[in-house]
Parts: structure tokens; sequence; C-alpha cells
């Protein structure tokens, strides 16, 4: 079939669809967010192209992998095997990197088992394992006509006496043994000190070295004699010199040896090589002091001590504070460092308190804040309660493998004077110049040719993708969900896959224009290798260059789920019905209609930041003003604002400690703004239980209201039976998730509905009370739209709402999980709770990428939010590359020129004039040809 062939897809909000895919093409799915993109895309195409092939395996196969529910649809034709590459599908596991994710590492790593040199970590000399007949005929050749003695090391740097030792040696009939560098006869050796280390080698056989046979037959015995008394070495002593031969991999100087090398003994995730101090991880986890006590400008009466801030705990620390005769309301940082310690880590005496929950008067022994979280942690078999307190905990490089994973055995294996940890710290392009460069001979040149061609062909399907300033040893964890997306992608073409369906979503996230053209490229390869390419993305160069073109909408929500046009460019460019066409002509374009802009020549000044990869940069953020910091992937951009401007601002607001890779000269100005906040991509939650509405706050007024209808109030219901954090009034079985964690075992862990409650979070008896006809199942199920109307009366509750539709979030449910909601649409949730807050007209937001996920018409609503805080006299900065935004904003900062080291540096700053007019910014030379 030439098409895939849709007929009545109704998931989530699509109305009907009947369409036709074509197949083998690059198709790219736009329109608003919310309009029914993913639904289209993911929960029709890829499940049922993924659920038909799982069900066409073998029972036993099946068992083994989920099975996804069937489509709402009528009818699917001309669907093969999908593959779905999503923003969220990089592993949690902290022992991936992106060298294990595209199996560059499993390359390596027999590499270095097969041409590897291991050498002594102490002496720097090769461990070279050399067979009897190859230690014979090295010895003639450089022996010739010379007398050698031959001996087998036996004790090396070994304290004792050793009469036993000398007494067996004597029986096995040798007569002279060399200790310390002296010659002696094995019954004449004096008594040597029992607490000095000694060095014993037993003399087998002197000779000298000519041609014939016998002198061959001789030598072979001799040296076979020495390696079996010596388990392995002979030394060879000559007029000329001394040396040690050895038929394993050791030291000639010392005991260091290594056993045979496989390429299991370069692997972090297995024993045989990685570090025994971490486990493999680089990292150690520790409960950090500066976490527990963020704010030491507080006291402990303030409650700076913040996973204590409960009646109970708060009277564990006045009956200490009276038990040391100390002042509660002195603030943290004037604490005596004995007063400090002993709240952290305790102390074993009892103190008196008198609980504050009960009245009760008690006495314990006090057991420390960090070792209390500690016990916690270690006990507890709850994701809820360890999710919370690892808010506590930080990381720190390893001491014993300096946070290169492995063990020192293989950390002193070299190719090429290049060992396996120093290859995954280079930037990939740099990896891959040492890859196709590598100067072997012999038949290590031919070992190595088919290994490190497949290394090549990865590397360079990285580079394809953008990636270049990546290094293979930067964990899975670390990476944005663009960068993760673009990995998996790489290593789908190199899996070199045909008559396959690709969905991706938005794969353009967080990359330069510049090299937008090389991942259209690699999506065109992918196609012309035999693959359907379907790609949710909102980018204009993807949507051109596309073969074929949906346009979902026309608005979001209840409000989209429809084709508003479709077909290839020519197509959607004539249908004026459609937002996308309009923004495509350039009918409509993003831009700022109002700026009233405060007049002010106040700024923010960083000095001789050198965080990461920045070069000594020393950079000017103008303050009431929209200001973007651009620049091409891996130049800097978030090393600068995330990991140096933040923490800098924040230590000098709130007196927070400075993360030791933070390094600059100087902070100014900051005592022009009162309050920084910073929104990023992270989750609000990491499971089911978070949403929109916990996070912003409004589901506290919501259970206010429930607990104040009047069948709560003759129940005796308070508002926390309407909560589904504690226990009351939600479902036990799924504790109030509505879902149930299924541990997969080698696979991620699934998210099941609850069968007891059906997914409604909460009892039968608490889903009773209704108010306005709705129970509070009923209330988070509503869309932000749906609900503005519901509580249109209620202001607080309205206004939280009014926000998160002003931010572009009108389609999400008000109990949506959090763990479903893309990267964009958690920022936007932070941003909505951010502006309902009183703003005071002195405040810096700091925004990353807010326009990843958003469609011309949303990221105009978007700009439309933040022009409105720069009106007010507040400033905002953001990291983007969004050409539209970059256009709009009153400053522009960009760095580069390339990523990863070629980067750090400020390229140009000013107006977007000043930009554009700099010729050394890729970022001027794209604004110019748009």
């Amino acid at each position: 079939m030439k098409f895939i062939d849709i007929k009545g897809a109704k998931a989530h909000n699509l109305k009907n669809l009947s369409l036709q895919i074509p197949r083998d093409k690059l198709t790219v799915i736009t329109g608003l967010s919310g309009s029914g993109k993913s639904s289209l895309a993911f929960d029709t195409i890829y499940a049922e192209g993924q659920r038909r092939y799982v069900e066409s395996l073998s029972t036993y196969a099946r068992q083994f992998l989920s099975v996804m529910d069937k489509a709402e649809i009528e009818s699917i034709e001309g669907l093969s095997p999908s593959i779905s590459i999503q923003q969220k599908s990089t592993s949690h596991n902290p022992r991936s990197t992106v060298g294990t994710i595209t199996e560059v590492h499993d390359y390596l790593r027999l590499l270095f088992a097969r041409v590897g040199v291991p050498k002594c970590p102490d002496h720097g000399l090769s461990l070279d394992a050399k067979p009897v007949v190859t230690m014979v005929s090295d010895t003639i050749r450089e022996e010739m006509g010379s007398s050698i003695s031959i001996f087998a090391p036996i004790i090396m740097d070994g304290k004792g006496e050793h009469i036993e030792l000398l007494g067996q040696l004597m029986a096995e009939g040798f007569s002279k043994v060399k200790i310390d560098n002296e010659m002696y006869q094995i019954n004449k050796v004096p008594i040597l000190e029992r607490n000095v280390k000694h060095n014993i080698s037993v003399l087998v056989d002197q000779l000298k070295i000519d041609n014939s046979k016998d002198c061959k037959q001789r030598l072979t015995e001799s040296i076979e004699t020495a390696l079996t008394f010596s388990d392995g070495s002979v030394d060879i002593s000559s007029e000329k010199k001394e040396y040690r031969l050895s038929n394993k991999h050791s030291c000639p100087k010392c005991n260091y040896s290594v056993q045979e090398l496989e390429p299991k003994i370069f692997s972090f995730n297995n024993p045989s090589g990685a570090c025994e101090e971490c486990d493999g991880l680089g990292v150690n986890s520790y409960f950090d002091a500066d976490k527990v006590v963020k704010y030491k400008n507080l006291s402990v009466s303030q409650g700076c001590v913040e996973p204590w801030n409960t009646p109970y705990y708060q009277s564990k620390l006045i009956g200490l504070f009276d038990f040391l005769k100390e002042d509660i309301d002195k603030p943290w940082a004037k604490l005596s460092k004995k007063c400090q310690d002993i709240i952290l880590f305790g102390i074993n005496k009892k103190i008196r308190f008198v609980d504050l929950t009960s009245g009760e008067k008690k006495e314990e022994v006090f057991e420390g804040v960090i070792k209390n979280l500690e016990r916690q942690f270690n006990r507890t078999d709850s994701f809820f309660i360890k999710e919370k307190i690892s808010a506590y905990i930080s990381e720190k490089t390893c001491n014993s493998c300096n946070g290169y994973r492995l063990n020192k055995v293989a950390r002193n294996v070299f190719v090429e004077d290049m060992s396996l940890p120093e290859i995954s710290n280079l930037k990939i392009k740099d990896a891959l110049d040492l890859i196709e460069n590598l100067k072997l001979s012999g038949n290590k040149f031919e070992i190595a040719e088919k290994i490190s061609k497949e290394i090549s062909l990865r590397l360079s399907f990285l580079i394809d993708v953008g990636l270049d300033y990546l290094n293979l040893s930067r964990g899975a964890q670390t990476l944005s969900g663009g960068e993760a997306q673009r990995i998996r992608l790489a290593s789908q073409i190199g899996s070199g896959l045909v008559g396959v369906i690709y969905v991706l979503d938005e794969p353009s996230i967080g990359l330069h224009q510049r090299d937008n053209q090389k991942l259209i490229n690699t999506l065109l390869k992918l196609r012309d290798l035999g693959n359907t390419v379907i790609v949710v993305e909102h980018d204009e160069e993807m949507i051109r260059n596309a073969d074929h073109i949906i346009d979902l909408g026309p608005g979001a929500g209840i409000h989209g789920g429809a084709i508003v046009a479709e077909g290839n460019l020519k197509d959607i460019l004539s249908k004026k019905d459609s937002l996308t066409s309009k923004y495509l002509s350039k009918e409509l374009q993003i831009n700022l209609k109002d700026k009233n802009r405060i007049d002010s020549v106040k700024s923010i000044y960083i000095r001789g930041a050198e965080t990461n990869n920045l070069k000594n940069v020393s950079v000017e953020f103008p303050l009431n003003k929209l200001v973007s910091v651009t620049g091409v992937s891996g130049s800097g951009k978030s090393s600068l604002i995330n990991h140096t401007l933040i923490p800098a601002i924040q230590n000098k607001l709130l007196g927070t400690k400075l993360p030791e890779r933070v390094k600059y000269k100087k902070l100014i100005g900051e005592e022009n703004i009162d309050k920084l906040i910073s929104i990023d991509q992270s989750p609000i939650g990491k499971t089911p239980r978070s949403n929109p509405a916990t996070y912003t706050g409004l589901f506290t007024y919501i259970r206010e209201i429930f607990a104040n209808t009047q069948e709560s109030r003759a129940r005796g219901y308070k508002p926390g039976r309407f909560s589904f954090n504690v226990q009351g009034g939600r479902c036990e079985n799924c504790r109030g998730e509505g879902w149930v964690k299924v541990e997969m075992h080698f696979l991620p862990d699934l998210f099941v509905e609850c069968d007891v409650c059906k997914g409604k979070r909460f009892r039968d008896d608490t889903l009773e009370i209704k108010f306005k006809e709705k129970n509070i199942h009923e209330i988070l199920e509503m869309t932000v739209e749906e609900g503005l109307k519901f509580f249109k009366a209620i202001p607080q509750i309205y206004k939280k709402l009014l926000t998160l539709k002003e931010v572009g979030l009108a389609y999400v449910k008000l109990g949506q999980a959090a763990n479903t909601l893309s990267g964009g649409e958690a920022q936007r949730v932070k941003l909505s709770k951010e502006l309902s807050k009183r703003d005071t007209g002195k405040t810096l937001y700091i925004l990353d990428e807010p326009t990843t996920g958003l469609h011309f018409s949303d990221i105009q609503m978007l700009m439309d939010v933040l022009n409105s805080l720069v009106n007010k006299g507040n400033s905002v900065l953001v990291i983007e590359h969004n050409l539209d935004v970059i256009k709009c904003s009153d400053w522009i900062i960009d760095l580069g020129p390339e990523g990863g080291d070629g980067g750090g540096n400020i390229v140009a700053e000013g107006n977007l004039k000043k930009i554009i007019s700099n010729k050394k910014s890729y970022t001027g030379k794209v604004l110019k040809t748009t």
C-alpha cells in the first residue's frame, strides 16, 4: 500500500478523523498546543502499529513487553511496525550515558580489550604478556654471545624471615639465591630482618647464548622452570642489563598485574570494571547540609531547618535549644559550629521536650536532622517519601575514580596513549578525529579496523544531528529532551532498519537554526532508507521541507481535533482559514503590540565567568527589558545563565551556598532587583500524584469548598478528606494516585490504572460529596477552560485558572498527571503559578526555552504575557532559539561561536540591528536571511 489509511480516529479530542498519510514520506503534523497532534501521531498511529506488532509475537515473547491499548479507531490499514522517539524517552538510570545509549561505548570496550595496552599505574610501564617461545627468541636475539643468569623472582617487597621458603628451595635442588641484590649460597643466607621488606630471587640457570639447538632447548626449559616457581615472571641478567619477562600482564618493577583483557573489564555496569567505591556511578551521594538549611539568614524558630518544619520536630528543636542553652531566634549563620553540628548530626544525650501536637512531655536521644533523614530514606519503601527526602541529597565526584566510573585496571589500559575514560571525555567531533586517525600496525591494525569503522559510523550520525559538542561520558539524566531524542534518532539511523514507521515529537527542540538543516537532512535520510517518518513539529523550516503536512485545529482541547488543512506546502498555503498557513505566508507575524518600557539604565553584570566552557566572560544584562540569550547548542548559554547568573543572584539575595562548579569573579547590580524567579522545563512532579491543580495551589481552595458543603459538615469532613496525599478520603489501594506502579525489572516501570477506584483516586463515600453537581474527581477532570466557567464566581480560583489560560494551557486538565505533561507544558504551569502571585515591579524572570512545544499562535500569546511583565517594570531573560522571540527582544546576547570547547565566548550583544551586522554571529546570519 502507498498510504496509511485511517478511518474514524477518536483518541482524546480527535473528532472522528479519516485521512491518508503517504508511506515512505516525511509527514509533519502541526497545529495549536492541545489540538490533537500527539493523539493522532502517538495515541493512534504509533500505538496501533506497536500493538499489532507485539501481538504478532509468541506468547512467551509478549510477557516481556508492554502491550498498548487498542487505539480508539474504526479501522487503520497500511501499518508497519512503529518506533516512537519522544522527548521523554531517555533513561533515568544514572548508569546510562551518551556512549551506552548509542552503543559506542560497547564498541570502545571491544577495541580496548583487543588492542589496548595495559600499563602499571605507579610506574607507567607496559604490562606485556609474552608466551615462552617469544621470550626465548627475544632473549637469543638480544643476548647473542653473552653469558646470562636466569632468576625466578619468588618474593617481591615481602616482610619476614622467609626461613621456610628458603628451606623449600634448597629441597628443590636450588643452590643460589639473590636477596635484596646480594648473591648468597642458599645454605649460608643470614637471618633476615622480620619487619623489613625483602626481594628474593632464586638462580635457575647460567648459560652462554648461541645459535645452537641445545642452547635454545636449555633456555626454554630454564625459562619454563622460572615461570613455574615465580608464578609467571622471569628475570634475565646479563653483562649489559637486567630485565623482567612475564607470561602475564604484570609490571617489571612491582607486583601489579592484570588478568587477560576482556570487554567486561571496561564496563562500569559490570563488577569486573566498575569502580569499587562508587559502584560505577562516578559520584557518591550524601545528605547535603546546605540543602537542609538553605536560608542561613533565618533562625531555627523561623523555619530555616526545612525538613523539620512540622510541630513534632519543632518541639524537638525547642527542647534541644533549651538543653544547649542557646538562642533559638538567633540566625543560623550566627550559631556556633558545635550547635549547628548537633542539630544536623545529633548528640548521644537525652533531651526533654513538650510535643506540640499532643501536649505530652517526652524524653529522647536527639538523633539529628541528617541522621533522621538517612534512617527514613533507608527504611521506607514509599516512592513518594523517597522522592521528598531526595531533595536534600547531593552528589560529589568519587575520589577513587575521579568520576571516570571505572576501576584502576580499566583506567590504565591505553590505545595510542589514550585511556577509555579520556576518549569518552572528548567532544564527539574530537573522538571521531582520534578514531579515524589511529596509527596501529600489524595484526592490531587488522583487529581494530572493523571495530573503528562501527565507532566512526555512530559518531558521524551524532554529528549529523547536531550533537558534536557532547561527550560520550555525559549522563543520560543531564540531557535535554531534544538532545535525548536526537541521540535516539542517530541510533535508529545506525540500525539501518527499513519499512518502519518512525514517530517523532519535536526533534528540533533546543537546536539552533544553524544545525536545523542537518537534522532535516537526517530525517530525509531515514525516509530515503525506505521508512515512513511522521513528525509532530512547529518549526517553520521542518514544515517547509515536509512531503506532506497535516494541520490540526482549529483550536485546542474540545475546540481542536479536526483537520484544518492537509497536503503539501502549496496546498497548506492555499487554505486561508488555517492559522499555520497565515503564519507561513507571513499574513500573520509574531510581534509585540504595546512596548511601554520604563526608561531605565540599570543592569546586572557578571564579571569573569568561567563555569564549564565559559572563557572569562564578562556580560551585561539590562533590566526592565526582554533579553534573549542565544547561540548554537553547547555554546555556554546554560552555563552562563542557569549555572552562573542564577546561583550568583541567589547567593546574594537569599544567602544560599554557591555550588563548587560555579566560577565567576564578581556580580554587580543585584540590588536593582528584589526577587528572582527561574522557570525551567524540569517536571512539576515525577509521579501521577502531582498535577497543575496541586502545583499552582488551586487544589487547596477547591478542597476547602468541598469541606464547607452542607453534607461535608454533617459528616464532619475536613479539607484533608479531599486530599489524595493523606489517609482518610483517598483510595488506599493506590494511595490516592489513581495508578499503581508495576515494576518491569529490566524494562521501564509502568503506571497502570487502579482497579479499585478506577483511576478516580478517592473512596466512594468521598465522591458522594458534590459542589454544583460535581464531585472532586469530576472537578479534577475539567480542563482549565471548563474550570473558568465553573468557578467564575470564586475569585481566588478564577485568577489562577485565568493565568493558566493566558500561558496557553486552556486545554490541560486540572488533575492531569505531572508525568504526562511535556517539558514545555510543565514550564508554563510554573510560569502561571508565578504570574498569579503579586509582582513587585522589580522581579527578574528567567525562562529556559519557553517556546518549546508552542505553535506560532501560542508563541504570540506567550510573548504578550512576557511583554506585559516588562511593561510593569519587571525584567525578563530567556534562553531561546526561536527567531521570532529573538526578533522581539530588546537586547540579545549571542554566545559561541561554536559548541563545547569552541564556545564560551560572547560573540555579539546589543539590539537586533547590532546582532545582524555581526559577521561572526551564526544567529545574526540566520536572522538576516529570514
